[in-house]
């Protein structure tokens, strides 16, 4: 038996949905454990391009079993048009494969109405949020008046907590955004259809992965986001509303700290950000824009034209550091293909002071000046490569230069979105 976690070095958009379809190969489990439908897991399989938002990208796998974990916060809406698409593809034909723990909270229409209302008010000091509701449902969920989906499945409970939470949600909606209030019949009647499609599929995710242990099965865990947008290590307040780090994965899935053995860490060849925050190596000319096209940098969940830059050793150093990453699984080298000369983010600059970790205030990482190496770069296509030896040569150097900078392997080299065009130079299910 080997567990492995695959979570995000950077801000986010990454690649983990390749890399979880790949490695779902080898796994008997995949379980999501934080984060919620604000993530897109981009995968491509056989030329078609499918897009997954909360089940495990590990569905594409006929043998493997998905969960979704108690730390996710669940949207029905998008978990039934997801499932009702992916069937429609000819995928989930079994659907005991597929288990929601019952504990996880739900995202109600007020949480999104929320969301996208206090974004409005901001006006030039928004976070970024993609309005699906995330923050919200997670500010209930600490406060102790969340909805879990064991809730939603009893039909006295779950009337009684949205009239309770109406209280206070409609007074804020319509005193101080003085917009429409919600009718407690309208959400009782919407939610109310999505009943029998989660007590379908809710279970006990503890229960369930702890017996899988027992019985020898191999477990994934599918990070969301990046490191750069967990709630207390990332980018604060441009962050997201849960931990994203490989440390939330015992409290998410509900399993011991010990069980996670092996932590692979997924980054770009270069660096994206969505929404607003500070990003050093950020590009705003053509280099960016090549980067942008060529890599499709376009949010999965919003559409959002993505920031680009070149890559940030500083940033993924800290993230190696704060996740116990083993190996490094690294993106979208292809991307790369076209430029005569590569950039390296190895430290900061404010005036004369260098960094070589991310200083601790917004104001002064808004500052920062990013301190370059540079490469030459391999002015040809990688995607044909069947090896890493084949890579062209600067295209291994600079590989072998992120990992002296990051400080572990890269165990995966991917040249092309489809699956195929991947280099596994380490398996972590059998390291």
């Amino acid at each position: 038996m080997s567990n492995v976690a695959a979570v995000g070095l950077q801000w986010g958009d990454e690649g983990k949905g390749k890399v979880i379809d790949i490695l779902s190969e080898f796994a008997d489990v995949v379980v999501r454990y934080q984060g919620g439908a604000n993530a897109g897991h981009t995968i491509v399989v056989g030329g078609e391009k499918i897009v997954l938002h909360l089940v495990p990208s590990g569905i594409l796998r006929g043998e493997t079993h998905c969960v979704i974990g108690n730390g996710v916060v669940l949207d029905p809406e998008t978990l039934e048009k997801e499932i009702n698409d992916l069937k429609a593809r000819g995928y989930m034909k079994d659907d005991s494969r597929f288990m929601v723990s019952a504990l996880a909270h739900v995202i109600m229409p007020y949480h999104k109405a929320l969301d996208k209302l206090r974004e409005r008010e901001k006006k030039q000091k928004m976070i970024g949020t993609t309005g699906k509701g995330i923050g919200p449902a997670y500010e209930d969920r600490a406060a102790r008046t969340g909805i879990r989906v064991v809730d939603l499945l009893d039909r006295r409970v779950f009337r009684d907590k949205v009239r309770e939470n109406l209280l206070l949600k409609n007074f804020i909606i319509k005193k101080y955004y003085r917009e429409e209030p919600f009718k407690l019949r309208d959400v009782v009647n919407q939610y109310g259809t999505y009943r029998d499609l989660l007590k379908r599929y809710a279970g006990d995710n503890v229960q369930f992965l702890h017996k899988s242990m027992e019985d020898g099965k191999s477990l994934l865990f599918e990070g969301a986001q990046g490191a750069g947008l967990d709630v207390d290590h990332g980018t604060y307040p441009y962050v997201t509303s849960s931990n994203t780090l490989a440390g939330n994965i015992a409290c998410g899935a509900g399993v011991a700290p010990e069980a996670i053995e092996y932590v692979l860490g997924v980054c770009k060849a270069y660096t994206t950000r969505v929404g607003e925050g500070p990003f050093p190596t950020e590009l705003t000319g053509p280099e960016g824009d090549l980067m942008r096209e060529k890599g499709g940098e376009y949010g999965a969940t919003t559409g959002r034209p993505r920031r680009c830059g070149w890559f940030d050793a500083v940033i993924v150093r800290r993230a190696v550091m704060i996740n116990g990453v083993k190996a490094i699984s690294l993106m979208k080298l292809d991307v790369l293909d076209d430029l005569d000369t590569i950039n390296i983010c190895v430290k900061y600059r404010i005036g004369k002071k260098v960094y070589s970790d991310p200083p601790l205030a917004m104001k002064d990482l808004a500052a920062c000046e990013p301190v370059y190496e540079r490469m030459d770069g391999w002015r040809k296509p990688i995607r044909d490569a069947a090896s890493f030896e084949g890579l062209p040569e600067n295209a291994k150097r600079y590989v072998k230069r992120l990992e002296e900078l990051a400080g572990v392997p890269v165990g995966i080299v991917s040249t092309g979105p489809q699956r195929e065009r991947t280099l596994l130079l380490q398996n972590p299910f059998s390291p």
